[in-house]
């Protein structure tokens, strides 16, 4: 499919030259969005924490459960 990629590639640089504000809070909103994933991780797979509810809490958000 090359020319929907090159249609795609043509909006894509449209847009980070028109709307780089806008690209600019996409990017930092991702940001967040990794980090506070990385935190549900952590906290997924910390031992201290009674399995159950670290098995419970991977189910809800469709993540993958920690071991015991």
């Amino acid at each position: 499919m090359p020319d929907q990629d090159a249609y795609v590639d043509q909006l894509a640089d449209q847009l980070c030259t028109r709307h780089t504000a806008l690209v600019a809070t996409l990017e930092t909103d991702l940001g967040t969005h990794r980090q506070r994933l990385a935190i549900v991780v952590r906290f997924i797979h910390n031992p201290a924490i009674a399995h159950d509810i670290r098995a419970g809490l991977a189910r809800d958000l469709q993540l993958p459960e920690p071991t015991q």
